[in-house]
Formats: C-alpha cells, structure tokens, sequence
C-alpha cells in the first residue's frame, strides 16, 4: 500500500519503519506546518499521529479527499460524534483506537471479564494507575479512559472514573496518573481487600508496539467504509 503519514515525531518515524519493512511505500509525509493538500493521489491509506487540538480537522479533512484515515491522536473524542456523522455522510472510514498495542488491547478484553468477576465481590476495590512521559498532554490517557470505562461498564459497583479524587466515594474509580521521563505507557488496573490485592498491568518497552499495530490498522482498514477499532482487527467479538 501507498502510506501517508501525518505528524512525523518519534511514532511517526517508527511506523514509517515498520510499515517499510512489511512492504508498503510512504506516499507522502505531512509534517507540522504542512497541508493535508499534500496528500499524494494514489494514497491508499493515512495514518495520523499528532495532536489533540489538531486530530479532527486532519480527520476530516482525510475523509473529504476520499484517503482512509488510522488515528493515533488521544484526546480529540469530544467530536467524536461530528466524526462518525462525517464519515457516514461522505462514506468513508475511519479506524481510531486509545492504543494501538495489541497487548494493551488483550488487556481491555481482560479488564473488561475480570470486571465482570469482580462485580460479585465487594470486599475489593478498584483503583487504576498510568504512567506516561513528560511530553504527554492528555491525562489521564486515552488507554486508561477506555480501562476505566471497561472496568465501569461490566462492574455494578462503579459509575463513573475520577482522576485522583481526594477522598474514596462510592461508585467512583479512582485514576492517578504519572509523567515521568521518557516511559512509552504503563497501565494497572488493581483490585485490592484487607488481605490481598489482583493486578493487571500492560508495560511498554518502546514505541514499536503502537507502531506496528497502527500499521496493522492500516492493512485491516484498506478496501472498507464506516468506523473501526482494534475489536474488529482483533475479531474480540467472535
């Protein structure tokens, strides 16, 4: 496939390697300053990995050329709606995850029976933590956001998260979030009684993971309309 790249920071750079490696071609690279009018005809697929404040117009503005778009940005979902009218009206497709890491997203299948389980035991409690480098701007993370909302939805104890409440209320989860150096993203979901605590926990050890399940995205969008996610790449659902 002809690959564009939107954003071009250290993800970008990693997936352009890996997606060289599986065979595929960089049609064109759109840095910070460019416009996505730079996308080349014959782009088969783009993957966008930027920022926030800049996610959705790139979204869009994929969908109007017609190009499928990967999105890796965090922290843009409050449009996520105008997105999804976006990509029915025009026909398009959209492929957005939280985390792209195929280990992060057996986590949340994880999380999501565990909770489930743990539904039928009050004597624990569930707290969440994530840690991030310093250059990240959401908090807390996107990965942990869609933790807290699997552990929400299937646990009848909990209805909503909060990001280090000063004090344990009922039906709240608790997310404390660390920036710290240069750490790629570590994720713990724990339960925890008077006599033990259950611990589930993904840790990076580079970029790569993401990157390659970007590229994996790209490969699994190619050719279809309408939005996606890792449970459809993944085939959870079956």
């Amino acid at each position: 496939m002809n690959i564009a790249l939107i954003g071009y920071g250290k993800m970008g750079r990693e997936i352009e390697k890996i997606a060289v490696d599986r065979g595929h071609q960089i049609s064109t690279i759109i840095g910070r300053n460019d416009s996505l009018e730079a996308l080349k005809e014959g782009t088969d697929v783009a993957i966008e990995f930027t920022q926030p404040e800049q996610a959705v117009n790139n979204i869009l503005g994929c969908l109007k050329q017609n190009t499928p778009v990967v999105v890796g940005t965090t922290g843009w979902y409050a449009d996520f709606d105008k997105v999804v009218k976006e990509c029915e009206a025009l026909n398009g497709a959209v492929f957005h995850a939280t985390n792209f890491s195929v280990g992060v997203n057996i986590l949340f299948h994880m999380n999501k029976m565990l909770a489930g389980i743990m539904s039928g035991q009050p004597d624990y409690k569930a707290r969440m933590t994530e840690t991030h480098h310093i250059h990240k701007k959401d908090s807390p993370s996107g990965t942990a956001i869609s933790l807290a909302e699997g552990l929400i939805n299937n646990h009848n104890d909990y209805s909503e998260w909060r990001e280090e409440p000063r004090e344990i209320l009922d039906g709240v989860l608790p997310i404390k979030a660390f920036r710290e150096n240069e750490v790629p993203g570590i994720h713990e979901v724990i339960y925890e009684s008077d006599i033990d605590y259950l611990l589930i926990k993904h840790s990076a050890k580079s970029r790569k993971g993401f990157a390659l399940g970007s590229v994996l995205a790209a490969e699994y969008i190619y050719g279809k309309n309408g939005m996606h996610t890792m449970t459809d790449l993944l085939n959870f659902n079956n």
